[in-house]
């Protein structure tokens, strides 16, 4: 008699949906020196020492996501980055030293409950959490979402919609504390949520998201025949600035894509994450290195 084995998890928890990798934020920053101030000295994070070195432009590590920071204009997310850090009374520490490069700017940080909310120089919101393995997996440092503000009355179902018929990706609403929201996968440890604004949205300035995709040319065939795509950047890369009623075509919200395939030659970098608690008076060979995941 054959023995008939009874499922015991979800497997659908591991799907992974076509979006496999958010892998940045891009805001242009008028001021290096203050952007080394927020993001470096302050925030704690690790400037990618191989790539954008100069001053036109600086990428900057966190766990296996980045920023860029190009050095050309002044770009404000219309939402909140959100951020795991492994020290939020060491973060709370070195955001408290920074202020003296950032007076004069638009720099804050305040504990709310159980996170840390800071503001960039330049009013870009960042939202920083502790590791919890329930909400975040083993993420010790990293870039776990990216929340946008959405204008009052968008069909939340519709983002959702587009993210899986235009983009084969995983993607929902649901409710929390604060309300309901649109949510995407974008890897195994991000997503991307909409949620609506209580105010009046600013216009659009240009930054943008990063993703990857596994099936990169079907969703491009579908946003060249809608007339979405707004870049053809090369071989491996295209970019869209709108997200669509798939009904209608009618745009929901614009931030935009940039969107690469598995084969462009920096996906699944490996990248350099600095321990930020370790300095010149307590240095230790080998924990200099951050760690970007919890252990099992």
């Amino acid at each position: 008699m054959d023995t008939v084995i009874t499922p015991t998890f979800d497997r659908t928890q591991e799907d992974l949906g076509n979006i496999v990798e958010l892998g940045h934020v891009n805001v242009r920053v008028p001021d290096q020196a203050k952007a080394v101030a927020y993001y470096i000295m302050g925030l704690g994070l690790t400037r990618d020492p191989y790539l954008m070195a100069g001053l036109e432009n600086m990428w900057v590590n966190v766990g296996r996501g980045q920023f860029h920071l190009p050095t050309r204009g002044t770009d404000v997310v219309r939402g909140t980055t959100g951020l795991v850090m492994p020290d939020l009374e060491a973060l709370l520490r070195r955001l408290d030293y920074a202020k003296k490069f950032l007076e004069g700017t638009k720099f804050s940080f305040k504990e709310v409950g159980d996170t840390v909310e800071t503001t960039c120089p330049w009013g870009n919101r960042i939202r920083v959490h502790a590791p919890d393995h329930a909400k975040f997996g083993p993420m010790r440092v990293g870039m776990p979402y990216v929340e946008c503000d959405i204008a009052a009355g968008t069909n939340l179902a519709a983002i959702a919609k587009f993210y899986t018929e235009i983009l084969g990706g995983i993607a929902g609403v649901a409710s929390d504390e604060r309300g309901p929201y649109a949510w995407v996968s974008t890897s195994a440890e991000s997503k991307v949520t909409f949620r609506e604004s209580k105010t009046p949205l600013p216009e659009y300035d240009g930054h943008h998201i990063q993703i990857t995709l596994a099936d990169f040319s079907g969703p491009h065939k579908k946003l060249l025949e809608r007339g979405l795509i707004s870049e053809e950047s090369d071989q491996h890369q295209y970019r869209f600035l709108d997200i669509v009623d798939v009904d209608t075509n009618k745009p929901l919200h614009r931030i935009e894509h940039e969107t690469r395939s598995m084969r462009h030659p920096m996906f699944n970098r490996v990248f350099v994450n600095r321990n930020p608690d370790m300095n010149n008076r307590n240095f230790v060979p080998g924990y200099e290195v951050g760690l970007w995941a919890m252990p099992a």
